[in-house]
């Protein structure tokens, strides 16, 4: 982590300076200690963190550890299929209903941040697991009148931290240390997307980025990769 002048992080410098700004205005407010400027963190900026994406070793790893035998394992495998192949946020693809899937389309809508609705294409190697889950699973799963595509053990709507400790049971079960969640998968998808050439354009539609600045912390790519792609494309290498 990042280290202040003082030797402190800068996440604990900046709660620090956040605790004697508070402690200045209250004694101020009450006629008692120094009149003095507060303390300000603007010099203290959190580094943008590059998003650190699964391997496509560890991600088949991952996609495999269902059960296929169970309902519940093909959910699961068709849960980070479609967030991996679609770059979902969590409470996207929790809050997806069937109505909004246009299979023979390939694509879906959905309803993002602050209300945008944005239309998602479906991969090829996603679609058979949606079909598959819609057809042999899901009618082994759900309660009536339940309109989101994934549900619960319970029959209802599959919630968001449900959706997270799926993952967290399959990253443990193939041995992976690192956490692993919905967001890692979003952020896998649209990394190995910049780094297969997609248009960074393209990608901030495709997750629901209202800044094309948000999109851009995909595009710090470890320098491996990115001497890999200087060598393949420069004609003096």
């Amino acid at each position: 982590m990042t280290a202040a002048k003082n030797g402190f992080a800068i996440s604990t410098a900046r709660r620090r300076v956040s605790a004697l700004r508070s402690l200045l205005k209250f004694l101020k407010k009450n006629g008692e200690g120094p009149n003095v400027d507060l303390p300000t963190a603007g010099g203290m900026r959190l580094p943008k963190r590059v998003p650190k994406a699964l391997t496509m070793d560890v991600l088949e790893r991952l996609l495999n550890s269902p059960d296929l035998s169970e309902a519940t394992g093909i959910r699961d495998r068709t849960l980070m299929e479609l967030v991996y192949g679609t770059g979902l946020r969590a409470s996207e693809v929790v809050g997806l209903r069937i109505e909004e899937i246009e299979l023979d389309q390939a694509a879906f809508r959905v309803t993002g941040k602050r209300g945008k609705t944005r239309w998602v294409p479906i991969p090829m190697h996603t679609t058979p697991w949606i079909e598959r889950y819609l057809s042999e699973a899901r009618p082994k799963l759900v309660k009536s009148g339940v309109a989101e595509v994934f549900v619960g053990a319970r029959g209802r709507k599959l919630s968001r931290q449900s959706a997270y400790a799926i993952l967290d049971f399959h990253r443990r079960n193939v041995g992976i240390a690192t956490e692993v969640s919905p967001h890692t998968l979003r952020h896998t998808y649209a990394v190995h997307l910049i780094q297969g050439g997609a248009d960074l354009r393209v990608v901030q539609e495709l997750l629901g980025h209202a800044s094309i600045g948000t999109t851009q912390v995909y595009t710090q790519l470890d320098m491996e990769h990115v001497q890999r792609v200087y060598e393949s494309a420069h004609p003096r290498k």
